[in-house]
C-alpha cells in the first residue's frame, strides 16, 4: 500500500467509525443477502474501496459476521427502549412487540430477513445473541403478564411465539393490515389464557 492511500484509509477510520459504517452496510446486506454481498458492491454502497474494507474487517465473511452482530445490537436497544415506554398488563405487551414490528414494508422485510435468519442460525455467535434476545423479550413480556416472575416468563415466550407465528401467517394470508393482524392474533392468544388461567366457573 503506497503513502497517500494509507494516509487515506487512516483519515476514514478517524471520521467514520465502525457502528456508523455498520449502519451503511447493513441495508446492503438485507437487500442482497450474505451470499450476494460482496467486498465491491459493499464498497460501492457505503462509500469505500473494497481494500479498504477487506483491511477493517480482515474478510468478507468477518464483514457480515459485524454488519449482523451490530443489527443485534440495535434491536437490543430498540427492545430495551420498547420495554421502558410500554404500560403495564397484556396490552402494554402488545404495544411492545408493536414497536418491533419490521419498518417500512412487513412483507419484504421479512422476506429479506429470511436471509439474515438462516445466517444467524448457521453463525454460532449469532445463534447465542438470537437466543439472549429472546430471554430478555420474554421476561419484559412475562412481567406484564404475571405477578410471578416464572409463570411470566413462560408466558411471554408463549406470547413471542405467537407473535412471530403471526407474522408468518399473514404473509401467506394478507388478510388486512400486518399490525391489526398481528395484535388482533395476540389479542385472541391473551383472552384465552386468561380464561385458562381462571379455570371453568
Amino acid at each position: 500500500m503506497n503513502k497517500q492511500l494509507l494516509i487515506q484509509v487512516m483519515a476514514r477510520r478517524k471520521t467514520v467509525s465502525d457502528d456508523d459504517l455498520l449502519d451503511r452496510l447493513l441495508p446492503v446486506l438485507t437487500a442482497h443477502g450474505p451470499d450476494g454481498l460482496t467486498l465491491a458492491l459493499a464498497g460501492a454502497a457505503a462509500g469505500f474501496s473494497a481494500a479498504t474494507l477487506l483491511q477493517r474487517f480482515r474478510s468478507r465473511e468477518a464483514m457480515i459476521e459485524a454488519i449482523l452482530l451490530r443489527a443485534w445490537d440495535r434491536l437490543d436497544a430498540t427492545t430495551a427502549a420498547a420495554d421502558n415506554a410500554a404500560p403495564d398488563g397484556p396490552e402494554g405487551a402488545i404495544a411492545l412487540l408493536g414497536e418491533l414490528m419490521p419498518m417500512g414494508s412487513v412483507d419484504t422485510a421479512m422476506t429479506d430477513g429470511l436471509l439474515l435468519l438462516r445466517e444467524d442460525f448457521r453463525n454460532p455467535m449469532l445463534r447465542q445473541r438470537g437466543a439472549a434476545w429472546g430471554e430478555r423479550l420474554a421476561t419484559a413480556l412475562g412481567r406484564r403478564l404475571a405477578p410471578d416472575p416464572v409463570e411470566g416468563k413462560r408466558l411471554g415466550w408463549q406470547m413471542a411465539q405467537v407473535w412471530q407465528g403471526a407474522l408468518i401467517w399473514w404473509a401467506f394470508t394478507r388478510e388486512g393490515d400486518a399490525a391489526a393482524y398481528v395484535s388482533g392474533a395476540l389479542r385472541a392468544w391473551c383472552r384465552s389464557t386468561a380464561g385458562l388461567r381462571r379455570g371453568p366457573h
